[in-house]
């Protein structure tokens, strides 16, 4: 049976509907849990760490199948799974059940991303770079929504996750309203150069050699950027500065996102577009950029500059990740690697709060920042250098 590809407005709906949902979950797990259930900070990391190993696993289950199974069951499982988890925990939501209750979401979180952007493989009325971005954007409009409205809910009652199952419910409406099949049994006519590639659903050794390069940047990004999320509240309110500053630089990293993504898509529409990888490069060296500023930064100007230097580099790169990995694989794997992108990129989630305590613990906070300035740099180096290595050699599927 022959099914159409999903409209991008209804993949563009339904991934700012779940940013949204989740942007209510993730600021309050740390508040809930320390304030309300009096866990301790170590625990709350240990719970966290669950959360984002069960997306890593939630990514490569959801990526694999993705591409033997029928999209629009799959999808439905996720948004499924995902509601019944969110009901648990308005029913039950004290310790421990809280902590398998995220656990359980972090499952279902990796395995919604990864359908996402799997299902925007399909896709082929616009460029993949195009789709990546429109999908980033529409998630970091969910989160500047969603961490706008979570303190107000908050204050009025814990149980309001009730509206997380609500929006999970609309989110199935519009998956449902498109039936839609995997990328790699769209029928349409490969280029000449993956011709000889495509039927065997194998990855050329460049190719590989360059996924594999660019799955362990993912990492280090996201080992590095955590370091934002996690460490530097304390660093900043250590220097007499509010918490409510370190706040705002959240909701101006936000905005930035937006306005940067709205830009890159009329850049590349009107200017012919830039090398995704040159897109990628220019987006760590900002990363390193923003953390050398934090290395002498003890006023609260010096960390929104840095703040914008990291928003850069993060709205020019990680859309850009995905649509490379679109670029490089085959239609019959589309669905895996993809997979792998969100898994990689949590396995760094998970271990960049770990990895900045040891850090910081064992010298101090700009030691911290020269390491993930010096990592990040190093990644540079590493990236362009298996480029000019493998760039001749690259095949790119449609």
């Amino acid at each position: 049976m022959l099914f159409r590809s999903i409209r991008l407005r209804w993949l563009l709906t339904g991934a700012l509907l779940s940013s949204i949902g989740m942007s209510f979950i993730w600021p309050l797990t740390s508040i809930y849990l320390h304030n309300r259930l009096h866990i301790s900070l170590t625990v709350i990391g240990v719970v966290l760490l669950l959360n984002s190993l069960g997306s890593v696993i939630g990514s490569i289950v959801g990526g694999r199948l993705y591409d033997q199974s029928d999209p629009f069951r799959l999808t439905l499982f996720g948004v499924g799974l995902t509601g019944i988890v969110l009901i648990g925990l308005t029913i039950w939501h004290g310790w421990p059940a809280y902590c398998f209750w995220l656990a359980l979401l972090g499952i279902g979180s990796g395995w919604n991303i990864t359908m996402v952007n799997s299902l925007g493989t399909s896709l082929r009325s616009k460029d993949g770079r195009y789709v990546f971005t429109m999908l980033y954007f529409a998630q970091n409009v969910g989160v500047v929504v969603g961490t706008s409205l979570v303190g107000f809910i908050y204050d009025i009652s814990i149980t309001l996750p009730a509206i997380f199952n609500c929006r999970h419910l609309v989110c199935a409406i519009f998956y449902c309203r498109a039936k839609f099949q995997p990328a790699s049994k769209i029928a349409r006519t490969p280029s000449k150069e993956a011709t000889a590639a495509s039927p065997k659903a194998t990855l050329p050794a460049a190719n590989h050699l360059m996924l594999t390069t660019f799955f362990f940047a993912l990492l280090v990004f996201w080992l590095m950027y955590q370091q934002w999320s996690s460490n530097l509240s304390v660093y900043m309110t250590g220097l007499g500065i509010p918490l409510r500053n370190y706040s705002f630089l959240w909701t101006l990293n936000a905005a930035l996102i937006v306005v940067i993504q709205l830009f890159l898509n009329w850049f590349n529409e009107h200017v012919n577009g830039i090398r995704i990888i040159y897109q990628i490069l220019f987006g760590l060296v900002m990363v390193a950029i923003s953390f050398l500023i934090l290395i002498t930064a003890r006023t609260y100007p010096f960390f929104v500059i840095a703040m914008i230097a990291l928003t850069t580099g993060e709205a020019t790169a990680s859309p850009a990740i995905p649509a490379l990995v679109n670029d490089l694989t085959p239609r019959a794997i589309k669905g895996r690697y993809q997979g792998f992108v969100n898994s990689w990129g949590s396995v760094g989630r998970a271990l960049g709060p770990l990895f900045g305590g040891l850090v910081i613990d064992w010298l101090n906070y700009r030691s911290l920042f020269i390491i993930a300035a010096i990592g990040v740099l190093a990644l540079v180096a590493i990236l362009t250098a298996i480029w000019i290595k493998t760039r001749r050699d690259l095949i790119r599927y449609q």
